[in-house]
C-alpha cells in the first residue's frame, strides 16, 4: 500500500473514533428518557441505513451482484459487527461496571495481534508489544482505574464476547472488498443488524422501549428525533463507513488501535456536552494510545495474516 494511502486511511480512522466518540453523549439523554438500550441502538443503526442507501445505491452503480458476492461480509457485518457485539455489550453492563465492560472490551486490539500471530506463527516485534503496552495502559487511565476489580464473572464473559466481536468486525472491514464499496457494505450491514435486533425485540428476548417527547440536546431542548437523525448521521453513518474505509487501508491491527481514540474522544465530548469533568489522568491516558499507536505504525512488518474464506465461490483480491 502506497504511504499517502496509509497517511490518508490514519485521517479517515481519526474520523471514524471521532464519530464514534460523539454516540455515548447524544444517545444519554435518550436513555435516561426511557429509551431502553436495544431500542435505541436498534433505531440507530435503522435510521442510519436508511441514511446510506441512497450514497449505497450510487457507489454501486447498478452492479447489484457485488452485493451477493459480499454477502458473507455483510452477514458478518451485521450480526456480529453490530448486532451481536451489542448485545454482548449491553448484556455485561447488566452485570459489571461500564468502565469494567468497556476495558475489556476494547481489549480487541490486542486479540488482533494474538490472531495474527497464531495464524502466522510470527511473534510480534518489540514495538508492536510495546504499542499494545502503551495502549492498555492510557485505555485504563481514561477509562479509570476503578475498572480493575473484582467482578461477575459471567458479565466478563459477555464483555470479553464483545471484543471478539469488535475484533471480527475490523478484520471484516479489512477484507478485500471485491467491488462492495464502503458505503453499500456499512448500509446493508447496518440494515441486517437493525432488523436482528428487532426480531430479537419483537420476540421479547430484548427489552424495547422507547418515549417520544422532548430531549435536552446541547443545552435546550428538542424533539426526540432530532438526537436520534443526529447519532445516526454522525455516530453511526458516518462512523461506520469511515472505518471500514480506513481498516481497508490500514489493515485491522493499525486500525483497532487508531480506534481506541473513541475512549478518548467519548471523554471530550461528555465534558463538553454533559459538563462530565475531565481529569488530568485521561489527558495522561490519551498521549499514551496516542504513543502506542504511533509504536505500532512504526512497525513494517506484515500485520494481516490471511483470512479463512468465507465463501468458496468469492473471488478474492491482493492488498498492495
Amino acid at each position: 500500500m502506497l504511504r499517502t494511502s496509509k497517511f490518508g486511511g490514519l485521517g479517515i480512522a481519526l474520523v471514524s473514533s471521532l464519530a464514534f466518540g460523539t454516540s455515548g453523549a447524544l444517545i444519554k439523554p435518550m436513555l435516561e428518557a426511557g429509551w431502553s438500550p436495544a431500542a435505541a441502538v436498534t433505531a440507530r443503526a435503522l435510521t442510519a441505513s436508511l441514511v446510506l442507501a441512497p450514497l449505497a445505491a450510487v457507489a454501486l452503480r447498478g452492479h447489484w451482484a457485488a452485493l451477493w458476492r459480499g454477502r458473507w461480509r455483510v452477514l458478518g457485518m451485521g450480526v456480529i459487527g453490530v448486532a451481536l457485539t451489542q448485545l454482548a455489550y449491553f448484556a455485561a453492563i447488566q452485570l459489571i461496571p461500564v468502565s469494567t465492560a468497556l476495558l475489556v472490551e476494547f481489549l480487541a486490539p490486542l486479540l488482533l495481534v494474538g490472531y495474527a500471530w497464531a495464524r502466522t506463527r510470527q511473534s510480534p516485534r518489540v514495538r508492536v508489544l510495546l504499542g499494545c503496552a502503551l495502549a492498555v495502559g492510557g485505555l485504563l487511565l481514561v477509562i479509570g482505574p476503578g475498572a480493575i476489580q473484582a467482578v461477575n464473572p459471567l458479565g466478563l464473559v459477555f464483555a470479553f464476547s464483545a471484543a471478539i466481536g469488535c475484533a471480527i468486525y475490523f478484520l471484516v472491514a479489512a477484507r478485500p472488498s471485491d467491488g462492495l464499496p464502503p458505503v453499500a457494505l456499512a448500509a446493508s450491514g447496518l440494515f441486517v443488524g437493525a432488523v436482528m435486533l428487532a426480531l430479537l425485540g419483537a420476540v421479547g428476548i430484548l427489552p424495547f422501549t422507547a418515549t417520544f417527547g422532548e430531549l435536552p440536546l446541547f443545552g435546550s431542548v428538542a424533539p426526540w428525533w432530532v438526537p436520534l437523525l443526529i447519532v445516526a448521521v454522525v455516530s453511526t453513518a458516518l462512523a461506520y463507513v469511515s472505518g471500514i474505509t480506513a481498516s481497508a487501508a490500514l489493515g485491522s491491527r493499525l486500525a483497532s488501535f487508531v480506534a481506541l481514540l473513541e475512549v478518548v474522544f467519548a471523554s471530550l465530548f461528555a465534558w463538553l456536552l454533559l459538563g462530565e469533568a475531565l481529569s488530568a489522568l485521561q489527558l495522561v491516558g490519551g498521549a499514551l494510545i496516542l504513543c502506542g499507536i504511533a509504536a505500532v505504525h512504526s512497525d513494517r512488518t506484515p500485520a494481516e495474516p490471511a483470512l479463512p474464506t468465507l465463501d468458496p465461490g468469492v473471488r478474492r483480491e491482493t492488498m498492495v
